[in-house]
């Protein structure tokens, strides 16, 4: 309707251009200047409304349709015709969950009888208010037809001539994000580890879950920055470096060989605890280094860097992508801080410390402490101020555990409360996470009570995989290349998605049994599904470029119930993705792509993709169509894979 609007609109302004020309002809002098503008802002709209159609063209062909949210624009449209007096009446479109009740239901008419008695004490029945709707419904490319069923649910039948096109397009074109909108500056903070003490199994959540969160915004369209918020500024650098200056005197021209920084920290902490002299030097180079102090920055950069080595080892193994911006980055900035929330009358001293009183929170930012040193709550507000008002941030996001949340929500509320954004415009989100615990239900420990080190972890979850490739007698029949890529497939794969299935907002056990069993919802389970799909038509005989013209030429025929379920299960790929943009939950991914990989295997087991001969085990016949859904549902499966940093394998 909106390309049709437009391409009329252009006709007339052509025509309007025209006529305009011709009075120019004509040499009607009094007006000519007048003519020439107004033939100027007319070629202006016509060339903006050209390109407008063209990019709305070439969006509509790049974004996979959600077909949820043409429902709800469709119901939208039919509840506001049956009800026009009605202000913002409830509408609620969902995916049926059993065949019988159509391929998704309409369930406004219940809440919108609720709302007319209330407010207008009409008693109305729902069923009468659900044929109301379907009465007005606008004609539309995906209703076959609607059914009003009990109380007054609308249940939705698709038309297959719809899905059919919705599934060749996705094959033609390949997995497009969802239409999104404006594209968006999008910043996301995540892993966060501290300079100086490995990484550890608490790092692992917010790794993980930032760095899927950062390719899933980045795949819609946004642009997304990723910052590692290293904690590399602060009082211990003084004790590290000092206790450098004795093991290492001459690191200024020899680089010291730290292997184990770990122990480098725990032998400097001991030192600074029980001798007074080393306490009193570690204060000094404090002093000299926050002062920037050549030698003493360049102790400090021996240190980070020791530390970047460690955990870039982590990242490769994890195909993380992030950008170091520690706490010293913002240090500079703190000043300002403190000045711009005392310069509006926000700050109070309290027992020689700065302190913000927050309405709504009990505990106050403490933006300066009473030796005139920062804090985190100086540093947190400053790369809150940096990214909102350096970086235009339009989306910020912080992937940090729950016990953080407070201290969040007060600083971002600080942030609108000196006038840094407004809520209405800017979305600030704390996607917080639960711990991970061990299989006794505490928090995972090694067996002698440590943390333990995330590097071990992932060593460890090459062995187990290795194994159990081994157990099932992989390595007797993949190449070492192959076998090596299916360790890390599934190591890493395994690691990964035993995190982001559950619930971010709940603890989650860990247990390398549980992540390899290669059956339920695992990766295990589900890039060994992956690899079965991708196989079935390469053992056909059937190449990409067969797939491909056949994907132009064939018509998806969805007459079996188990294509039927399939295809319609292969297309809400985009509303799946349109909700975790929403609410941050990426186990919703993992559920549907488990969803996808179980419906597969029950049409897979109906339907014979490759028919052969009994006896001589020939190929006699290859059904198509049925192949080209088998590819919709690998390309799909491979972008969600994409998605959560899960690297599949060709061969396993």
């Amino acid at each position: 309707a909106q390309f049709a609007f437009q391409e009329n609109e252009i006709k007339l302004l052509t025509a309007e251009i025209e006529r305009l020309k011709n009075f120019g002809c004509l040499g009607v002098s009094p007006s000519l200047e007048g003519l020439r503008d107004e033939n100027a802002k007319l070629k202006y709209r016509l060339n903006f409304l050209k390109k407008s159609l063209q990019e709305e063209r070439s969006k509509s062909v790049k974004s996979m349709i959600n077909i949820n949210s043409c429902l709800q624009e469709i119901f939208g449209a039919a509840i506001q015709a049956a009800y026009p007096d009605l202000e913002n009446p409830p509408l609620v479109v969902t995916p049926s969950q059993q065949p019988k009740f159509g391929d998704y239901q309409c369930n406004s008419a219940m809440g919108i009888s609720q709302i007319l008695l209330k407010t207008r004490e009409q008693k109305v029945i729902p069923r009468e208010i659900a044929e109301k709707i379907a009465k007005n419904i606008p004609a539309n490319d995906c209703i076959e037809k609607v059914e009003i069923a009990g109380p007054g649910f609308i249940n939705v039948h698709l038309r297959k001539d719809f899905v059919s096109k919705q599934l060749s397009s996705l094959l033609i074109n390949g997995v497009q994000p969802p239409a999104i909108g404006k594209r968006k500056k999008v910043v996301v903070d995540f892993s966060s580890p501290n300079i100086a003490k490995e990484m550890h199994v608490g790092h692992l959540r917010s790794t993980i879950i930032g760095e899927s969160m950062c390719r899933l915004f980045e795949f819609a369209g946004h642009d997304v920055l990723r910052l590692n918020h290293l904690g590399d500024w602060g009082t211990q650098f003084g004790m590290l470096i000092a206790h450098l200056q004795d093991k290492f005197p001459d690191y200024l021209t020899v680089s010291p060989p730290i292997g184990d920084l770990q122990a480098f920290y725990k032998e400097s902490k001991r030192r600074f605890d029980t001798e007074e002299d080393f306490k009193k030097r570690a204060y000094q180079c404090v002093v000299l280094l926050q002062s920037k102090n050549p030698d003493f920055i360049k102790a400090w950069n021996l240190i980070c860097d020791v530390s970047r080595r460690e955990f870039q080892k982590i990242y490769n193994c994890l195909d993380i992508t992030i950008i170091e911006r520690g706490e010293s980055f913002y240090h500079e900035m703190m000043k300002d801080i403190v000045k711009e929330f005392e310069d509006k009358g926000f700050v109070q001293v309290d027992d020689g410390r700065k302190v913000v009183f927050v309405p709504g929170f009990p505990v106050p930012l403490t933006i300066m402490k009473s030796d005139g040193g920062y804090t985190y709550d100086t540093s947190d507000l400053a790369a809150l101020k940096h990214r909102l008002c350096e970086e235009k941030g339009d989306i910020l996001i912080y992937v940090v555990d729950s016990g953080q949340s407070v201290h969040f929500q007060t600083v971002f509320a600080a942030g609108q409360m000196v006038g840094w954004y407004d809520p209405k415009v800017t979305r600030v989100a704390h996607a917080a996470f639960g711990v991970v615990l061990g299989e006794d239900k505490k928090k995972f420990k090694t067996r002698s009570g440590d943390t333990v080190r995330l590097i071990d972890l992932l060593e460890e979850g090459l062995k187990r995989a290795m194994d159990k490739l081994k157990d099932k007698e992989r390595d007797k029949v993949l190449t070492p290349e192959e076998l090596k890529a299916a360790q890390t497939s599934v190591a890493f794969g395994c690691i990964k998605y035993a995190d982001l299935s559950h619930n971010r907002l709940n603890d989650y056990v860990f247990s390398f049994d549980k992540m390899l069993d290669d059956r339920g919802n695992t990766a295990a389970y589900l890039l060994y599904a992956f690899t079965r799909i991708r196989a079935i038509a390469r053992l056909a005989n059937i190449d990409e470029q067969m797939l491909r013209k056949a994907a132009r030429e064939e018509v998806l025929v969805l007459d079996h119930e188990k294509e039927w379920k399939l295809g319609k299960c292969i297309l809400r790929f985009p509303e799946i993705l349109q909700k975790i943009l929403e609410d941050l939950l990426l186990h919703t991914l993992c559920d549907y792509l488990y969803e996808l990989a179980t419906t597969f295997t029950e049409f897979y087991d109906s339907c014979y993709c490759v028919e052969k001969d009994r006896q001589t085990g020939q190929i006699v016949k290859v059904n198509m169509w049925r192949l080209l859904l088998c590819e919709a549902t690998a390309t799909v499966m491979a972008k969600g894979f994409d998605i959560l940093g899960i690297k599949p394998v060709q061969r396993m």
